[in-house]
């Protein structure tokens, strides 16, 4: 059955947007009524998607850039050998689908891991209003350039720290992402499985669960299953040192 889809209003844009990467893309300061209406015909919001949904497959047709309004993602690819190697996940106010501008083709998959609100906006109709609207220009430039420094980061800390620096900055990452959204700091809940968090640091399940109660029997954090408190924040940045600017998106 085809998905319905409903165009959002003006209306719609100001109240849901303010704790999302929509307000980056369609409030960008200075952008007048006419502007915004240009915008709103373009916006395109989805019925929620279901945990185990693909939003794309490596291979479909790039056609849209997407915004999370709730829930979360995760972005894979599979290797030659046919095994899964996750490269993100996209938490609410978050963008994905930009690998589908390069050739026309996504080139990685991106899996629904939780119930997730999700809106469009075709490829094609942002090219062309960028052309009248510099503004939207310049947030899609930013956009660009924030996806080319988080993968330098993440080649980074994948390629120069220990087990325990890996998961103490992807903790660290997720704690400023939630904070970012006005979302607690410190009590945030875990949408992806220890397997897959092993997966994207290139550390063993059995090493992240290991690391996840050595942290909790240090005092830094408590955790129930996928529900985490970080109890020390200070003390689990100090674990980091110096590389807590890297952005595990």
């Amino acid at each position: 059955m085809p998905r319905r889809n409903k165009t959002l209003t003006v209306d719609d844009i100001k109240v849901s947007c303010g704790s999302c990467s929509l307000a980056e893309l369609c409030l960008p300061h200075g952008m007048n009524e006419r502007e915004l209406d240009e915008l709103d015909k373009i916006v395109v919001r989805h019925q929620p998607y279901q945990p185990g949904e693909h939003l794309f497959r490596a291979g479909d047709n790039g056609r849209s850039l997407y915004a999370v309004r709730s829930g979360a993602l995760k972005t894979y690819c599979t290797t030659e050998d046919g095994e899964e190697q996750v490269i993100g996940f996209t938490l609410p106010g978050e963008l994905l689908g930009l690998d589908g501008m390069e050739d026309g083709n996504y080139a990685s998959n991106a899996l629904v891991l939780e119930t997730s609100s999700i809106c469009e906006l075709p490829f094609n109709r942002i090219e062309e209003l960028c052309q009248t609207l510099p503004g939207l220009h310049r947030q899609m430039m930013r956009v660009v350039g924030k996806e080319i420094t988080a993968d330098q980061r993440m080649l980074l800390l994948l390629g120069k720290r220990s087990a325990e620096e890996r998961l103490a900055t992807f903790l660290l990452s997720l704690s400023r992402r939630y904070h970012a959204r006005g979302l607690s700091a410190t009590e945030f809940n875990l949408p992806m499985s220890r397997q897959d968090i092993g997966n994207y640091l290139g550390l063993a399940i059995e090493t992240v669960s290991r690391l996840f109660a050595h942290f909790q029997e240090l005092g830094v954090l408590k955790v129930n299953r996928r529900q985490v408190v970080l109890t020390d924040i200070d003390r689990l940045t100090a674990m980091v040192e110096g590389c807590t600017s890297l952005n595990a998106s």
